[in-house]
Order: structure tokens, then C-alpha cells, then sequence
């Protein structure tokens, strides 16, 4: 993964309007990838913050072929924070996740079957940049579907919460591949302009250009005007937890069935910041999350308690336990959601940050968020994500053994069918 940033430096008056510019490029694995996300990326990093940002100094970090979605969220949560005008660059592939029909940015190591826990959910987008101040943010994307993805392409409102420019591209005829043409558009033009457009000026010079072909192999792209559709939430930014959670599905040993009501995230002990002073208690954000998972709107569900993790970092840092809350909340929500993947990814996040904290590896908390991810690992189906995740348990469950004797040979038996040949850490 390359990475880069410039700053740029003026008076304290320019300091103040000071951009910040995240460009995130990924092209997809295979010989002939959809889009080839990365080529138009240098053009972009090279021009001048001013130009491209259109702010008088500004910071620009890059993310070429990234591979991780964590470290690609980190980057994009630090964008969240800024003070500034905010502009975030997205182009590559957009993968539809079969299970949860969510949309992904797929990354360096995504592909259809994967992309579920190797890709970038585009509802946390949404959700970070859903507390930042009307207008102060603007995503371009330049994106082509896959084939699942433009089928259901009208299920999915891709600017929800968010001003969005750009286009989604149906998928390329076999063994073609997009060379990323609005992005490298969009850097032509910005190489000859001194001050920058307008973003809505800046759109519609990118489509009369004649670089882009609107009638391709899979019918005619779609195009992202910047206009904002209504936040699928507000609750997360006004809303203080003052209840406790509601029940959650939360095994406690490997291949056993969950309880049907087990009371195993505990509601975090203070609340994140909020906007407004109330009269009353307000409602509990558990509510309206459980209420949509009982009406099978998951992603929706999700998003809320995202957006609560993003304000309880904010406020407490990674290892507060308000943070810690709300990654075991989007665990449970993955679980229940029937994505094993990323409950397993999630719970082991909790476990480890709560080790890394100095929590003790005997304590409740520790091994019973190992526990649950080692009951949702025995539960992914695809070998190379099971073995990919069982590396990581396995090491967390050397720290942190429980109370049920041999759980550590447990993972190591699975991984050894799964392995392939291929080496894991040995006991401690």
C-alpha cells in the first residue's frame, strides 16, 4: 500500500480554512481486473491542495491499493475529524456482499466471495462522515459495479448522507479492464487550473470532456450529481445512551447454538457528546438498532451503531470502554445478520483491543469476546477466510484460553484442515 501527504502552509487566517483530501484507489485482483483504480492516482496526489481541494492550504493523504479495511477505516475516521472542508476520492470496484446484499469498495484482496470481510462497506462512510456539518464534506467517486452490484444497482442509494459526484459504471466485457477515466479526467483538468471550479462546474466539465463512455457493455452508467439525499439516521448524533441494551445473541462456546436472549454486550457506562440539551430522557439508539434488525434492515442497523462507535473514539479514544461497546454491538449485529465473517473480525477486535488496554487475559471480558469469535470462526464456510481469521485466534487464544479446556487445540485442529500446508504460529 503506498501512502503519501503534503501539507501546505499559509497565515493563521488560511490555516483556519485549512482542507484535508483523502484519496483512496484499489484495483481488484486477476489478471484482468475491472478497473485499473490506481493509474490516475499520482496525476491527482501531484496537483497542488489549493487546486484540489479548493481551500487555501490543505493536507492530502493517498492510499494506493490498500488492503486492509480497518487500516482504510482508520484513515478515513481521522478524515472525519477534521476541522475542515473535507474532500475523499474513492475509485475501483464496487462488490455487492451476497449475504447481506450491502455494498463493498473492493480492495487489493477482494473478490466476490470475500469481499464481505476483505472490502470496504460503503455504509461506514456514510456513517463516519454523518456528524460532519452539512456541505463541509464531498466524496467523488469513480466506480464500476460488478455484475451483482448493477443488477441490484437500483436497491442501493449510494449518496445517502452524502454530497457525491461521480459515476457508477456497469461491469466491463470479459477480460476488459476501465482505466479509471472520470478520475483521470478529473486530473487533466485540474493540471490546467490554477483555482478550482466549482464541484458542480468542476462535474460537468468532467462529462463533456469526451473522455467518457456512457454507453458500455452493461447499459449506461450512472451518474452522481453531488446533491444529498437525506441521512438514513440522525438518532446517533443527539441521542445519549441512558438504558441498558437490549438482549443479544452471543454463544459463549465454539459450535454451540446462541441463547435466544443473552444480555452479553453491556450498555457503555457514559454517553457520547450531544448536540442538544433535552427535557426528557431520550429514547436508547439499542431501540431503534434491535427495531431494525427485527425488521431485517441490517445494514441500517449497522450504520447507527457505527456512527456511535465513531463518537465514543472521538470522545474516549480506541480503548475507552464506550468504543469497545460499540464493536461488540456491530459484532452481535454481524452475527445476527448471518455474516460469521465479521462477527469473528469484530470480536476478535474487542478481545484484542481490551488486551492491548491491560484488561487481564482471565477477565470476563476478554475471554468471553474470544469465545464468541471462536463459536463465529467454526461458522465461516470459505476455507481462505477461516484460515485467515483462525491465525489470528489462535494467537489471542493462547493469551486468553477461557475456561473451557482445549479451545486452543480446537482452532489449531481446524487449522491444520485448513492450512494447506502453510504454518501458524506455534503454542507459547
Amino acid at each position: 500500500m503506498g501512502n503519501g501527504v503534503r501539507d501546505g502552509h499559509g497565515t493563521q487566517d488560511q490555516v483556519a480554512a485549512q482542507g484535508y483530501g483523502l484519496l483512496v484507489a484499489a484495483t481488484p485482483p486477476g489478471k484482468h481486473p475491472a478497473i485499473a483504480a490506481t493509474g490516475p492516482l499520482p496525476a491527482l496526489a501531484a496537483t497542488p491542495p489549493a487546486v484540489l481541494l479548493g481551500t487555501p492550504t490543505g493536507s492530502v493523504v493517498q492510499l494506493a491499493d490498500p488492503g486492509d479495511p480497518n487500516a482504510v477505516l482508520a484513515h478515513v475516521r481521522t478524515a472525519a475529524a477534521h476541522d475542515g472542508p473535507l474532500l475523499v476520492h474513492l475509485a475501483g470496484q464496487l462488490m455487492l456482499d451476497s449475504r447481506q446484499q450491502l455494498p463493498h469498495l473492493a480492495l487489493t484482496r477482494s473478490t466476490a466471495r470475500t469481499v464481505r470481510y476483505t472490502g470496504l462497506p460503503w455504509h461506514w462512510l456514510a456513517a463516519e462522515f454523518a456528524h460532519r456539518p452539512m456541505g463541509s464534506t464531498t466524496v467523488v467517486a469513480d466506480l464500476i459495479a460488478d455484475e451483482a452490484m448493477w443488477q441490484r444497482r437500483a436497491h442501493h442509494h449510494l449518496g445517502n448522507g452524502l454530497v457525491l459526484y461521480g459515476t457508477l459504471a456497469p461491469p466491463p466485457a470479459k477480460r476488459r479492464t476501465s482505466g479509471a477515466d472520470y478520475s483521470r479526467t478529473l486530473a487533466a483538468i485540474l493540471r490546467s487550473c490554477s483555482v478550482r471550479p466549482p464541484l458542480e462546474q468542476l462535474h460537468q466539465q468532467i462529462l463533456r470532456s469526451g473522455e467518457l463512455a456512457f454507453e458500455l457493455d452493461g447499459g449506461t452508467r450512472l451518474l452522481f450529481g453531488g446533491h444529498p439525499a437525506p441521512p438514513l439516521h440522525t438518532a446517533p448524533a443527539v441521542q445519549p445512551v441512558q438504558q441498558s441494551a437490549p438482549p443479544v445473541h452471543a454463544p459463549t462456546a465454539p459450535g454451540s447454538p446462541p441463547p435466544a436472549a443473552a444480555p452479553l454486550v453491556p450498555p457503555p457506562p457514559s454517553a457520547p457528546p450531544t448536540q442538544e440539551t433535552y427535557a426528557e430522557t431520550p429514547p436508547d439508539p439499542h431501540d431503534a438498532i434491535y427495531q431494525a434488525v427485527r425488521e431485517g434492515r441490517h445494514g441500517e442497523a449497522t450504520t447507527i451503531a457505527a456512527a456511535w462507535e465513531t463518537a465514543a473514539l472521538r470522545t474516549s479514544g480506541p480503548h475507552s470502554p464506550e468504543a469497545i461497546h460499540w464493536v461488540e454491538v456491530r459484532a452481535d449485529l454481524a452475527h445476527q445478520a448471518g455474516d460469521p465473517a465479521r462477527a469473528c473480525t469484530l470480536w476478535l477486535q474487542a478481545a484484542g483491543v481490551r488486551l492491548q488496554s491491560g484488561q487481564d487475559p482471565d477477565a470476563d471480558d476478554v475471554f468471553g469476546a474470544v469465545d464468541r469469535a471462536h463459536h463465529c470462526w467454526h461458522q465461516v464456510a470459505d476455507p481462505a477466510g477461516a484460515h485467515s481469521l483462525g491465525l489470528q485466534l489462535v494467537q489471542l487464544r493462547e493469551k486468553a484460553p477461557g475456561r473451557r479446556p482445549g479451545a486452543v487445540r480446537d482452532v489449531r485442529e481446524r487449522l491444520a484442515g485448513l492450512g494447506g500446508g502453510h504454518s501458524y504460529p506455534a503454542a507459547g
